[in-house]
């Protein structure tokens, strides 16, 4: 969108496993699509590529992985809205990993604020694909992932992601993302262990990016 606000091509590498949806709503603004390959690495794969065509002189990349404005926008929003929402009574806090900032960024900021608030990580079981939940190899990890700011990680199952994320629409009207899904799964395991808390988790995608997978199917 910005792209096209600003006038600037816009080639966006992603794995060809992404949904429909997701390709569609680029191509809408205008965008260039590379596809690359799922079955030779995924994401890894396709971050690879797009390191590869900046080196060869095809542009700029705008890496979230390594943008320190990635993190610093939950660090100034996120985590701010959650503190001055919960009237500073939060004493847990859940997210999803993707790119990592969303985690990072409000963490930081809720730690400034009270450290003994916990802060716990969504990552995927083995064998489970849930876009927008990640288990970065060392080699990938983002240069934004900062782990001293995470108490502990938790793994979601990718049944458990779409089956909550499907409750999540039918019994509270939130149409979330598998991720959104995958992060309430484990909050709900976090607070079963609690007696008093205040626990607080992020849906962080859209389920209508997702229609075409048939996750919503069911």
């Amino acid at each position: 969108m910005v792209a096209a606000i600003r006038g600037y091509k816009m080639v966006l590498v992603m794995p060809d496993n992404l949904s429909l949806e997701r390709r569609s709503s680029m191509k809408v603004y205008g965008a260039e699509l590379v596809l690359t390959a799922a079955a030779k690495g995924g994401m890894e794969f396709a971050r690879d590529l797009a390191a590869e065509m900046v080196a060869e002189g095809k542009g700029k990349m705008l890496d979230q992985f390594a943008n320190p404005d990635n993190p610093l926008s939950h660090l100034r929003g996120t985590g701010p809205e959650i503190w001055r929402d919960t009237e500073g009574k939060v004493t847990h806090f859940v997210s999803a990993m993707g790119t990592t900032g969303t985690i990072i960024g409000t963490s930081r900021f809720l730690k400034q604020q009270n450290p003994a608030i916990q802060v716990i990580g969504a990552q995927p079981a083995e064998g489970s694909q849930i876009p927008g939940i990640r288990k970065w190899t060392e080699a990938y990890q983002p240069r934004i992932y900062d782990g001293s700011l995470i108490d502990r990680l938790e793994l979601v199952t990718q049944k458990e992601a779409e089956d909550m994320a499907r409750r999540l629409a039918h019994e509270e009207g939130i149409f979330g993302g598998v991720s959104s899904g995958g992060a309430l799964a484990v909050t709900l395991g976090v607070a079963r262990e609690l007696q008093e808390a205040v626990v607080v988790f992020i849906v962080c995608d859209r389920g209508d990016r997702y229609l075409s997978t048939g996750v919503f199917s069911e």
